[in-house]
C-alpha cells in the first residue's frame, strides 16, 4: 500500500513538473489581459497615449513634441509579463520603442532592469531587437544582445514576454525563447531581484539607437505610433511602501517551477544561432576580461563566428552587400520628400 502511495505521489509530481515545464507554451492563451484602467497609469506624452477598444489597445506616438508612455499601477516581485506589439513603419531611424521593467524611480542607485529595445533603421533595413539586464545598479556593464526577426514587426502584431522567477528570466517572441538568464554564484548580486514595475514606451534615441547614432529622427515621418494590446500583467504584486509580496501565496509558488521545454530550447538555439547580431560576452573592444557569468571557448565554432566587438562576422558582410544597392534607393528617394 505504502509503494503504491509513493508511486502514485511521484507520478504526480512528475506530471506537474512536466505540465509547467511546458505552461509558457499556452500560459498566454490561459492569463487574463488587463485594460488600461485595470492595470496601468500614464507615465508621459500627454495626447500622444490613446486608448482604443474599451482601453484594451493603447497606442503611443513620438513627434517633435514628446513621446509617450505607461506604466504598471503595481510593483511586482517575479511574473510573467506580455505584449503585443506591432512596430511603426517607414522609416525610423532613431526611434526606440520599449517593453521592459524596472525600479529605478524608487531604488535609485541599486535599481534592476529587464528590457526589450526596439531600435528602428532607415527605410529598406529591418527593426533589430536589443534584450538587455541590469541587477542591483549594475549599469557599467551593459549586457546587451541584439538579434534580428524571422518576421516584420512592422506588420502585425507579435507577442514579446518575459518570464521573471528566483532563478531564471526567459525572453519570448511569441511562444520562441530567445534568452535565458539563469542566477549563479559567478554572477553575484547582478540577478535582479527587487520589485519592479512594468513599462513601455517611445522615445527619440537618435544619439545611440541606429548604427550608433548616425542616422537621426527624421519628423517628417512623424507621428511614429507604436501599437499595444493583449496587455498581461501576471505576478507578484508588492506593496509600495511596506515591499510585503503576495509571493508568498502557494499558488504563486509556479513562478519558480516554470523552465523551457525540450523543443523550447531546441527552438531557442536555432533562433540564437539564426538570428543574433550582437552578443556582449564576445565584445573584447568593450570588455577585454569578459564579466563573469560569460564562459567562453575562443576556439569554438560559434565564437569565430562573431568579431572583436561581439557583432557577427556573416551578418556584417551580408548587411555590407545587401545595403550598397539600398543606400542609394534611400538617398534617391529621399531627395525628392
Amino acid at each position: 500500500m505504502m509503494g503504491s502511495l509513493v508511486l502514485f505521489f511521484f507520478a504526480c509530481s512528475l506530471l506537474f513538473f512536466l505540465c509547467f515545464a511546458n505552461a509558457v507554451t499556452s500560459v498566454i492563451d490561459s492569463l487574463p489581459t488587463l485594460s488600461f484602467e485595470e492595470g496601468y497609469t500614464q507615465l508621459f506624452g500627454d495626447g500622444n497615449l490613446m486608448l482604443l477598444r474599451d482601453g484594451k489597445r493603447v497606442h503611443l506616438s513620438l513627434d517633435e513634441r514628446t513621446g509617450s508612455g505607461f506604466a504598471s499601477q503595481d510593483l511586482y516581485l517575479h511574473g510573467f509579463f506580455s505584449a503585443s506589439i506591432k512596430l511603426p513603419s517607414d522609416y525610423t531611424a532613431g526611434v526606440v520603442v520599449a517593453f521592459y521593467m524596472s525600479n529605478g524611480d524608487v531604488f535609485e542607485k541599486t535599481h534592476d532592469e529587464l528590457d526589450f529595445e526596439f531600435l528602428g533603421n532607415i527605410r529598406g533595413r529591418e527593426w533589430r531587437v536589443q534584450t538587455n539586464v541590469y541587477g542591483n545598479g549594475s549599469t557599467a556593464v551593459g549586457r546587451e544582445e541584439r538579434c534580428d526577426l524571422w518576421f516584420d514587426p512592422t506588420e502585425d502584431f507579435h507577442r514579446y514576454s518575459i518570464l521573471w522567477n528566483h532563478d531564471r528570466i526567459i525572453f519570448y517572441v511569441d511562444e520562441t525563447p530567445i534568452r535565458e538568464i539563469v542566477r549563479t554564484e559567478a554572477a553575484g548580486g547582478v540577478f535582479p531581484a527587487k520589485p519592479m514595475s512594468l513599462y513601455a514606451t517611445i522615445w527619440d534615441g537618435s544619439n545611440w539607437a541606429t548604427s550608433g547614432g548616425r542616422y537621426k529622427v527624421n519628423y517628417k515621418y512623424a507621428p511614429y505610433v507604436a501599437e499595444f494590446s493583449e496587455l498581461i500583467l501576471h505576478g507578484c504584486t508588492v506593496g509600495p511602501i511596506d515591499h510585503s509580496s503576495s509571493c508568498e501565496r502557494p499558488e504563486n509558488a509556479r513562478y519558480d517551477t516554470l523552465t523551457m521545454s525540450t523543443d523550447q530550447r531546441a527552438r531557442m538555439t536555432s533562433f540564437r544561432r539564426n538570428h543574433m547580431q550582437y552578443f556582449y560576452c564576445y565584445d573584447r573592444d568593450r570588455y577585454p576580461t569578459p564579466p563573469p557569468e560569460c564562459s567562453i571557448d575562443e576556439s569554438s565554432k560559434e565564437r569565430q563566428s562573431y568579431g572583436l566587438d561581439g557583432v557577427r562576422l556573416g551578418d556584417r558582410r551580408r548587411r555590407h552587400r545587401r545595403n550598397q544597392g539600398e543606400r542609394s534607393r534611400v538617398v534617391d528617394a529621399d531627395a525628392f520628400l
